[in-house]
């Protein structure tokens, strides 16, 4: 049978192959369309049973079977995967514009929400109703004719685009290494990343070292390689990624996905009665107009630029003491990392031996299972899709609340960068109660030897921020599919819980618990401990500015595009970057052509919620400073206002229950030392 259809409550990933995806996604799309027309045929008035829940039930059956998929797709990607894979992508578009412009199932929610029974229904489920009628006034139900049409083709296309951006990302990323066989071409690079090049090197059956764009073996050239020449090698090859320059031009080049993109996504907008699509993106978001948000990170951007000023200053004049007149980009980092290592007497990569994973693993459980009174531990054997996998429950009094996979490790045919996806969502189906389930990858550098992973304080923090959201989506309290876990939650909401956890890395408490000498289990000194704490706000002027500017960026493109006249989007970043930016950009730089979070995520007119998130994050974790960073009873206060909520209630009403008031950002710029 079909590993895909079968009702398991975890997926079969050693048994899920390339020719089961396209039949069974095809089979449960046709289930969701049979539950649709049954629940709209019935005589009776609409309840919550004979209306909500049919279709949520049949709809989560087919993203429990295509959540593998897509998961699999980004962890050991295959060509033969990639196919099923996106075969199946028009399919599930051409359901979602069925499924939102279905008159008559519009007028079933709308018929219910206006109902006596209405008021009877618990916040969470109005909510869900409510909520339902936007996304169907979103959707285009009112569409008629062509425009109906139009709106179908265009989901289609932007699907294809987003799929066909992400591919070529990956592909133009793993198409560019640099074998080098000399190590002294390789000074300065830490022994960690030295092994991992070999390790790379010796996949490959090449002898000496294997210079990639994985993020890890790119960070630790840019970050420590004294010779100059080949950070310049790698900064070019990293930063035209997928576009019209450097060393692999235009051979993968997303540019047209780009300007295709954006005019479909302005004409959709316009179809909708939206002005742009940024109007359109918002009208589901924490934020109201598009004015609040330019104003958001135009405000953040002026209060942060004369300290990034500051900070370029300090850094040129750094560097003329250490031999180099000018900075060209891919100089700062290396720098950058030096001036850190003088200035805090802190290095990044001789702390590693304190931050062995297991250790850290076991400091992060520590820290959040004691804030949120959960235990953690690993189930074994399980069904994995890679052998360097793991699969964990976190219980509560005894008893399972939720699941997590964790894929830790950078490999061939694996996305860069780091994430929590959604495996299962908590939901109750008559007397079962289905658990949510979470996938959290990252790529970390992986054991040499008997030695295991050596993790920076960097990575510590990215595992911190992606248990974050995965506590969001596996401490959920709802039941109710559409508002379960992350779901419902505004996307610029939707990182707080992430963001608000990385404190703990910064926190002495914290830090005591997530690190200890891989060989010897001698505590971090205290000296470094606070010399890690006091490292946090270094250069965060600049870092701040390059944050504003990707969100600028992102939300201009969408807010003010002309679609008789498109402004080039080099043109547009080279508008935003000559306002905010300090740090210099060579001509070559495609930045936009693997800006992925905005072309193949969920974040396009949203990448300023990542700011926006970070206000709330820092004042939601001041009420711990004042009332203690370990504290038991605040934790459970976060817990039961934001992590159990998740959807069920607009999330400004869920901060101010747990703050006792409106966020403000102060706490944000004293974090970074941005204070006056």
């Amino acid at each position: 049978m079909n590993p895909l259809l079968q009702s398991n409550p975890l997926p079969l990933f050693s048994k899920i192959q390339p020719e089961h995806i396209e039949p069974a996604i095809r089979e449960l799309i046709a289930g969701v369309k049979t539950a649709v027309e049954q629940v709209v045929g019935q005589a009776d008035g609409f309840t919550w049973s004979t209306l909500v829940s049919p279709i949520e039930q049949a709809q989560e059956r087919l993203s429990e079977a295509f959540s593998p998929v897509g998961h699999m797709k980004a962890v050991i990607d295959s060509p033969a995967l990639r196919d099923a894979y996106n075969a199946c992508l028009p399919l599930l578009s051409e359901l979602g514009t069925w499924l939102g412009q279905h008159q008559a199932l519009y007028q079933a929610y709308k018929a219910l929400a206006s109902s006596a029974e209405f008021d009877d229904l618990s916040t969470a489920q109005q909510k869900v109703i409510r909520d339902a009628v936007r996304d169907f006034e979103l959707a285009g139900v009112g569409l008629q004719g062509t425009d109906r049409k139009r709106y179908g083709e265009i989901r289609a296309r932007l699907s294809d685009l987003s799929s066909g951006f992400s591919d070529a990302l990956l592909d133009a990323s793993q198409a560019w290494s640099k074998h080098i066989t000399d190590g002294a071409e390789l000074a300065g690079i830490p022994e960690t990343a030295l092994g991992m090049m070999q390790g790379l090197a010796e996949a490959k059956g090449l002898e000496g070292y294997l210079v990639t764009l994985d993020a890890p073996v790119m960070m630790a050239v840019m970050s420590f390689a004294e010779r100059r020449e080949l950070r310049a090698e790698v900064h070019k090859a990293w930063s035209t990624r997928a576009s019209d320059q450097g060393p692999n031009a235009g051979q993968f080049d997303n540019s047209e996905r780009i300007d295709e993109t954006l005019a479909l996504r302005h004409e959709m907008a316009q179809l909708l009665g939206f002005d742009s699509y940024a109007e359109l993106s918002l009208a589901t978001k924490m934020a109201n107009e598009t004015d609040q948000v330019l104003g958001f990170l135009q405000d953040l951007a002026d209060k942060a630029k004369p300290f990034a000023e500051q900070e370029v200053a300090t850094l040129k004049a750094f560097a003329r003491d250490q031999g180099q007149p000018e900075l060209a980009a891919w100089d700062y980092g290396y720098y950058s990392e030096r001036l850190k290592e003088q200035t805090f007497e802190i290095d990044q990569e001789a702390l590693r031996p304190w931050f062995p994973l297991p250790k850290v693993l076991q400091g992060l459980f520590a820290v959040t299972g004691g804030l949120f009174d959960f235990t953690v531990s690993q189930v074994e054997p399980a069904d994995l899709w890679h052998p360097e996998a793991s699969f964990w429950q976190i219980q509560r009094a005894g008893q399972p609340v939720g699941y997590f996979y964790l894929d830790l490790y950078a490999r061939e045919g694996k996305r860069g960068g780091a994430w929590m996806d959604v495996c299962r969502s908590r939901w109750q189906e008559g007397d079962t109660l289905h658990l949510p389930v979470a996938y959290l990858t990252c790529n970390f550098s992986r054991p040499v030897g008997q030695q295991p992973a050596l993790l920076t304080h960097d990575e510590v923090v990215t595992l911190f921020h992606e248990f974050g959201h995965g506590l969001h989506h596996m401490m959920t309290a709802q039941d109710t599919l559409a508002v379960s876990g992350i779901a419902g939650v505004p996307w610029d909401a939707v990182e707080l819980p992430s963001q608000f956890l990385e404190n703990w890395c910064y926190a002495s408490e914290g830090l005591a618990l997530m690190s200890g000498h891989y060989e010897t289990g001698q505590a971090l000194p205290q000296a470094e401990l606070d010399k890690l704490i006091a490292a946090r706000s270094f250069q965060a002027g600049m870092q701040t500015l390059r944050q504003v500017e990707f969100a600028l960026f992102d939300f201009q493109l969408h807010a003010h595009y002309d679609p008789i006249n498109p402004t080039p989007f080099m043109q547009v970043l080279q508008g935003v970057r000559d306002r905010v930016a300090v740090v210099p950009a060579p001509d070559y730089g495609r930045f936009p052509c693997s800006f992925g979070h905005i072309f193949a995520g969920g974040y396009a007119a949203g990448y300023y919620s990542y700011k926006w998130a970070e206000v709330l994050s820092a004042d939601a974790f001041s009420r711990f400073e004042e009332e203690g960073i370990m504290n038991p009873a605040t934790g459970q206060a976060f817990r039961a206002a934001i992590l159990e909520r998740g959807g069920s209630e607009d999330p400004m009403t869920l901060f101010v229950e747990f703050r006792g008031r409106e966020p403000q950002v102060d706490a944000l710029l004293r974090h970074n030392g941005l204070a006056a």
